[in-house]
Order: C-alpha cells, then sequence, then structure tokens
C-alpha cells in the first residue's frame, strides 16, 4: 500500500465524498427536501462516513484510525438502511437506490481492506515514528 500522507489521498474518502455529494442534491429535490427528518439523518450519516476517515486519519495512530474506520462503516451502513426508506418513500428510483447502496457497499470493502492492512502492518502511525 502506498504512503498516504493526506487524508484527501485515502480512496475510502474520495469515494465517500462523492456518495456524499449525490446523497446531498438527491435530498434536495421533490418532496424529499420537506422530509426534513430523514433528510437531515441520511446527509449526517453520509458525511459521517468520510468524516471518520479524516478524524481517524488524523489522529496518528493505527488503533485510533481502526477506531475511526469502524465508526465510518457504521455510519455507511446507516446510509444503507436509509437508502431503503429514501426508496420507500420514492424520492429515488430503483436505479438510483442501486447505485448508490452499491457505491456505500463498495465504502465499506475499502474501509474493510484498510482495517485489515493497519491491523497487520508492524508501523504503528505517524505519532509514533521518530523525527
Amino acid at each position: 500500500m502506498p504512503t498516504i500522507n493526506r487524508f484527501e489521498d485515502i480512496k475510502a474518502w474520495k469515494k465517500a465524498r462523492e456518495v456524499d455529494n449525490t446523497i446531498y442534491k438527491l435530498s434536495s429535490k421533490g418532496e424529499f427536501k420537506v422530509d426534513y427528518d430523514l433528510r437531515s439523518q441520511i446527509r449526517r450519516s453520509s458525511g459521517s462516513m468520510m468524516d471518520n476517515i479524516a478524524e481517524g486519519f488524523g489522529r496518528g495512530g493505527n488503533r485510533e484510525f481502526i477506531q475511526f474506520l469502524g465508526i465510518s462503516k457504521g455510519s455507511a451502513n446507516e446510509v444503507k438502511s436509509q437508502l431503503y426508506r429514501v426508496l420507500d418513500r420514492e424520492y429515488c428510483t430503483e436505479d438510483e437506490f442501486q447505485i448508490l447502496y452499491e457505491q456505500v457497499s463498495e465504502i465499506i470493502r475499502m474501509t474493510d481492506s484498510l482495517i485489515g492492512y493497519l491491523t497487520q502492518t508492524e508501523i504503528k502511525g505517524r505519532k509514533f515514528t521518530k523525527p
């Protein structure tokens, strides 16, 4: 795995940012934009996917990073559940649902892969390296 110097270089973060933007746009249209509770909840959850990756990376140690990646995965699964509510209320099409659901699933797979790498590596994190 290449060295990552900024959270913006993490593929899972990039993908989560894309999904967050798509959800924001989707939730700004039609009846969805006035379903304030669901709109707010799915926006917070989708933002949490990317924010927890960034925060965990910023902690500088693998254990904390893994912990925050786990939180990000939890938020991703929350988004998947909320997407069913979006579909059931007909705020999106079946195709939009399938695309978003698969994108979130990809984020989960990427996050799992990163967790696996961090668990196996001998490097304990940036804050443990000597300048």
